[in-house]
């Protein structure tokens, strides 16, 4: 494969590696290359580049580190391109708000507007093995918790419904959106110890809701599904307010 002349991008705020690795992405989409496309040998880029081989290497090492490159050495070996998984798209991005101290309402402001959009576009396209999923997921909640221990896993588990509807939406965008405010709900919930303490109407409603949606979903009940939820989420958001106050409290009173 042999790489044309390329131009780095002009912003001179970028440092060289930097401006020669956003060339290199913009070149790989604009070529429409796949996850497992070998990229042009180091002298080659070395060479259309006009840039030296630190800078190069440095260029690689950041994109490896972004997850979009992939090297291996050995017989065959190279730089490919490489697919960022939605788990590592995840935790890059979570860098990004770990210290922007989220609250519950910044998380539930988009979990109000999406989610409702998203079981309304899934009703009655559910397979039959995805709703036994989604009901399976329920059952390990089916009783309340007995220990604090048991409240924090079936807080997790009760956000992992939403997780496996979200896994289901064609739309690329809208389930990586809502999966990745579903990990950071629970990761909040858990460093901040909102499960704490166990709060029954939190259990009961969230579950009585994920059962009733479950059935619009399986009848083909859109309008029913979105209703569902949005009123799943506006309750979920004052329950969960309720007890990011409790903690708060916790905190300026321990």
């Amino acid at each position: 494969m042999t790489l044309p002349p390329v131009s780095t991008p002009s912003d001179t705020r970028l440092s060289r590696p930097v401006q020669v690795a956003e060339a290199i992405k913009t070149w790989v989409v604009e070529h429409g290359m796949k996850a497992g496309d070998r990229l042009p040998a180091e002298a080659e880029l070395i060479e259309r580049f006009g840039m030296a081989k630190g800078t190069i290497r440095e260029a690689m090492r950041i994109l490896e580190a972004q997850g979009l490159v992939k090297t291996r050495t050995g017989p065959g070996g190279g730089v490919f391109v490489h697919e960022v998984s939605r788990e590592r798209a995840r935790a890059l991005l979570g860098n990004y708000f770990y210290f922007k101290d989220l609250t519950i309402a910044d998380i539930y402001q988009l979990r109000q507007a999406l989610e409702p959009e998203l079981v309304a576009s899934l009703a009655g396209k559910l397979s039959p093995e995805v709703l036994a999923e989604l009901e399976a997921n329920i059952a390990t909640y089916a009783e309340p918790s007995k220990t604090i221990e048991e409240e924090r896993e079936q807080h997790i588990a009760s956000l992992r419904f939403h997780a496996l509807l979200a896994a289901q939406s064609p739309n690329p965008l809208l389930s990586f959106c809502i999966d990745f405010m579903v990990a950071l709900l629970s990761d909040i919930t858990v460093y901040r110890e909102l499960y704490a303490p166990p709060n029954i109407e939190l259990w009961q409603k969230g579950r009585d809701f994920q059962c009733r949606l479950v059935e619009a979903l399986r009848d083909g009940a859109a309008e029913e599904a979105c209703a569902i939820m949005t009123e799943h989420m506006a309750t979920a958001r004052a329950l969960m307010e309720g007890q990011e106050a409790v903690m708060m409290q916790r905190f300026m009173t321990g």
